[in-house]
């Protein structure tokens, strides 16, 4: 059976610089997601025209909008890359202009020219989910995001919050503590209701 190699990390882009090749609605969908997971995201968006809604979309947070043709001077400070125009041959260069770079890269739709793929997310307060297909089936994703959506509780980040504190509390070493924790947490998983107890 084929296995999901691909390693998950949560990014802190607000630290970072995320440059989106494409005005299009590809590019207007990555950017919505984007800013929807991390309203505070450090965007550069370049492309010859732009959606309205994206350009809307825009100026209500940190995206800087560049009208031109992409260049390789655009990666220049760059951290990660998104490629999404409609011409292949544009959203290829990209990739091996951000190869020679070592900045990370995504063309959209082009799995072998990912260095990686943008999941379905999830996030109540501070838990975050993020699923993969390993970019077989964006669809799949979406699935499973309205599935944990809808199954993680909608107080689950209090949960979170009052295990932070308790665990400030706790004395002992590391092993010890995480026993602790293993011991508060272990009905977790059988304490959320039946959907016909709702």
């Amino acid at each position: 059976m084929e296995k999901n190699e691909l390693y998950p990390i949560f990014l802190k882009v607000s630290n970072l610089n995320v440059l989106i090749v494409g005005g299009g609605n590809v590019g207007l969908e990555k950017l919505t997601f984007l800013l929807k997971s991390s309203p505070n995201a450090q965007v550069q968006m370049v492309a010859p025209e732009f959606l309205q809604d994206t350009l809307d979309l825009a100026q209500k947070h940190s995206v800087e909008i560049t009208k031109a043709e992409y260049r390789k001077e655009f990666l220049k400070g760059k951290h990660i890359v998104v490629a999404c125009t409609d011409k292949v041959e544009v959203n290829e260069q990209v990739y091996h202009d951000c190869r020679e770079r070592s900045i990370l890269v995504n063309v959209a739709d082009n799995p072998p020219y990912c260095d990686f793929y943008m999941g379905g997310i999830v996030t109540k307060g501070n838990v975050k989910v993020a699923i993969s297909t390993n970019g077989k089936s964006p669809t799949t994703a979406k699935r499973l995001r309205q599935f944990f959506e809808d199954v993680l509780p909608e107080n689950i980040d209090d949960l979170v919050k009052n295990l932070n504190a308790y665990r400030d509390t706790l004395k002992g070493n590391f092993e010890e503590k995480v026993e602790a924790l293993n011991e508060f947490t272990k009905g977790l998983l059988d304490s959320k209701p039946k959907k016909s107890d709702q």
